[in-house]
């Protein structure tokens, strides 16, 4: 019988943390599930993916979609709350189908009574992250490290919010991983070889 696994990935924005997921992932033979958790929410409530995309991550707002499964069409407000709530029982049920690693959105605080779960939460030095989403966008260093700084707080009041944890802190995660160490691609073979170890795979 194959052995439980799930691997929940915390990051900040620019650190590498979701490249690292899916080296992980692939390493280790797991689903991956970042922007994908978008879709499979919107999948099995019905509700449009943009409801869910302007939401992702993001502190407590109400936003209007069509329901399509409430009879008469028309408008209708939904708060963040709602959409969590979704987005907890779909986490949950993916995590009971295969194993598979997640990419934020509170994953380990949602799964955090699975003890097939490792938790990871990835970060860097402010001017790793800059030139790292620089390369990857094309944006100036200005540009990407104000956009750094936005995502990092609303991504920070979303988990602290939704978990009543602190996002980052270390007591929060089985492993906090700087990947200016050793590179994004080196940082993630060497978390896959640990989780390895450390869930006897």
């Amino acid at each position: 019988m194959e052995k439980k696994l799930i691997v929940n990935v915390g990051r900040e924005l620019g650190s590498g943390g979701r490249q690292m997921a899916r080296i992980i992932g692939q390493l280790l033979d797991l689903k991956f599930y970042d922007k994908e958790l978008i879709h499979e929410a919107s999948k099995a409530s019905g509700i449009c993916t943009d409801c869910f995309e302007k939401a992702d991550e993001k502190p407590q707002r109400v936003w209007y979609s069509r329901f399509p499964f409430l009879g008469e069409p028309g408008f209708n407000g939904l708060n963040n709350d709602a959409l969590f709530e979704i987005h907890y029982k779909t986490v949950r049920h993916l995590a009971e189908q295969s194993n598979c690693i997640f990419v934020g959105r509170c994953t380990d605080y949602i799964l955090r009574d699975n003890p097939a779960c490792f938790n990871v939460f990835v970060h860097a030095p402010m001017d790793f992250r800059i030139k790292h989403l620089c390369q990857e966008t094309n944006a100036t260093e200005e540009e990407a490290k104000q956009l750094i700084e936005r995502t990092d707080k609303s991504r920070s009041s979303y988990y602290n919010f939704y978990t009543n944890k602190t996002w980052g802190k270390a007591s929060s995660y089985h492993l906090c991983m700087d990947t200016s160490l050793l590179g994004v691609e080196e940082s993630a073979r060497w978390v896959a070889e640990l989780i390895k170890k450390v869930k006897a795979l």
